[in-house]
């Protein structure tokens, strides 16, 4: 019976369970790779200012670090093997049927 008024049988699954949609995980990605640049633009001036190991740091950030962001940027989120989980509905309470009146007249 798949009318109106017909109730599921199977259980719903929960959205509450569903994984982060890919625009959450791009704007991540984005925001990781923005940053790693970052620190490499600032080790450029700071290995042309700088002296001894510190220079050595700065220059080995500045040629590691694109690297480095790009296969941290390129690392997507693994999927969930059970991303949803099954809802089970609550039982409805029904009323009771009305009574038949036996001293009730009819047109």
């Amino acid at each position: 019976m798949n009318g109106h008024g017909a109730r599921r049988s199977d259980p719903v699954p929960s959205v509450t369970t569903a994984a982060a949609p890919r625009s959450d995980d791009l704007a991540s990605r984005q925001r990781r790779y923005l940053i790693m640049m970052g620190i490499r633009v600032a080790c450029l001036p700071l290995a042309v200012i700088s002296q001894g190991w510190l220079r050595i740091v700065f220059i080995l950030g500045a040629v590691v670090l694109p690297y480095i962001a790009v296969v941290i940027a390129n690392a997507t989120r693994q999927p969930r093997h059970s991303a949803l989980s099954p809802v089970v509905p609550a039982q409805r309470l029904e009323l009771p049927p009305a009574p038949v009146a036996k001293d009730r007249i009819e047109h």
